[in-house]
């Protein structure tokens, strides 16, 4: 198991842009409003010579544990029990406030060592004004500037000297974990289905609508290996979206959406599917990714055959490129349901996944088009010749021959459900691409 390495401090003293330039990509989100970073975001990291999971988490308040800044500090509190290390970064500008000292005093009273990081030291005098972070008594600070990039070389070094020692390389755990999105409108429950998964609060959640901000990644295994759960920003319609830092949110979502495998779309079960969880199924068919629906508040629904009729009926009137996907239904925060979701993730990936072998391939492509002739394009006949599958993930098909590039989309349609219903492939993306020209195998 990789060191684990939180980055901790008051809300706007350069948390999130430690972590940017830690991992050397944007990641988290960045803004000069207070209290950007909701919930522990983590990933992958090489700090210091070793590869390790680093952790951004939400800014240090005092506040009641019952408000939403209560619950940012709980989630920080865990971060911290687990943690190897700790960096306590400060606002060496603004000076040590109480509340630094406070929170100093506190961590001395954790197992895990703690190394002091003095930010916003960039320009003259900024690293005299580091030294004033002594009185906090957790050894000598580490001046750095987060967002020029200073420092961060002594930030390296004097981590590594602090962290566990480095594991057999053989005993670490190489198995890639299935990428998977929780996606969907604000206050559909997602965090809470994430929080059901792990079986601990590792998501903040409540009544008020966009608590998450960020997309956030954890590691996790259910029965069949590892995941890598990313709950993401609820993703409103587009004339909603006024403020740059939801702006920056929806981004986060998108861009966590294609880098998973399947995404599934939590729908609040009391609303239905409307056109904006419509929305987002498409934008993930798009990009590719297999995906599930998960109807939550299930437990609060009084016509439940009605709700699931009305769902089915909108899948099928609007949403046919994803013909046959999977749905559950469950009650995220009372738990009932949530077990029959990963074996539909598992079983919706294996044929994200399948490749058909070429033979057959061809034997369902002969077949498809003997039962429906392709149309004349502009007075001429279209011969399919052949099929290949060049790819899976998601499954596309190849066909060739002479003006194959004409197909009119129906009749594509027509192939891609045929593919579907064929080889048992209902609700993944499929690709069908059609190119024209000979077969190369086959002589004149």
């Amino acid at each position: 198991m990789l060191p684990r390495i939180a980055i901790i401090g008051r809300p706007n003293v350069g948390k999130s842009t430690l972590f940017n330039r830690l991992v050397g990509r944007k990641l988290a989100i960045v803004d000069n409003t207070p209290g950007v970073t909701r919930d522990r975001k983590e990933t992958e990291a090489r700090l210091g010579g070793r590869n390790v999971m680093l952790l951004d988490t939400a800014g240090l308040e005092e506040a009641p544990p019952e408000t939403v800044a209560g619950r940012m500090r709980a989630s920080s509190e865990i971060a911290i029990r687990q943690a190897d290390l700790v960096l306590f970064v400060i606002d060496a500008r603004a000076g040590i406030t109480p509340s630094d000292r406070a929170f100093a005093a506190w961590l001395r009273r954790q197992p895990a060592p703690v190394l002091l990081v003095a930010n916003k030291t960039e320009g003259r005098g900024g690293g005299m004004a580091a030294y004033e972070a002594y009185e906090l008594g957790l050894g000598d600070p580490v001046a750095v500037s987060a967002e020029h990039g200073e420092g961060i070389a002594d930030l390296h070094t004097m981590a590594a000297e602090l962290l566990p020692e480095e594991e057999d390389e053989d005993a670490r755990d190489r198995n890639r974990p299935l990428r998977m999105a929780i996606v969907g409108r604000p206050n559909a429950g997602k965090s809470t289905l994430l929080n059901t998964l792990l079986g601990e609060d590792r998501m903040i959640t409540g009544p008020e609508p966009g608590l998450t901000r960020d997309a956030v990644a954890v590691e996790w295994s259910d029965d069949e290996g590892k995941v890598r759960l990313v709950d993401t920003a609820g993703m409103r319609k587009k004339a909603r979206i006024i403020e740059n830092l939801e702006q920056m949110s929806v981004g986060s979502t998108i861009a966590a959406l294609k880098e998973a495998e399947i995404a599934v779309l939590v729908l609040d079960g009391l609303l239905g599917m409307d056109e904006q969880d419509l929305r987002i199924a498409r934008l993930a068919e798009r990009e590719g990714r297999a995906v599930v629906i998960a109807m939550n508040k299930w437990d609060a629904i009084e016509d439940r055959p009605a709700a699931r009729r009305a769902l089915n009926d909108v899948l099928t009137a609007s949403l046919a490129q994803l013909k046959g996907v999977g749905v559950v239904t469950l009650s995220a925060i009372t738990g009932k349901g949530v077990d029959k979701l990963m074996p539909l993730v598992r079983q919706t990936m294996e044929r994200w996944n399948r490749r058909i072998p070429t033979g057959e391939l061809n034997r369902w492509f002969e077949a498809a088009v003997a039962k429906h002739t392709p149309p004349l394009a502009d007075g001429r006949r279209i011969k399919l010749r052949y099929a290949t599958m060049p790819k899976a993930r998601p499954p596309t098909i190849a066909i060739f021959g002479p003006r194959a590039e004409d197909l009119p989309e129906d009749y594509r349609r027509y192939l891609v459900n045929s593919f579907r219903e064929t080889f048992d492939m209902p609700g993944v993306p499929v690709r069908l691409h059609a190119r024209g020209g000979k077969n190369p195998f086959v002589e004149d």
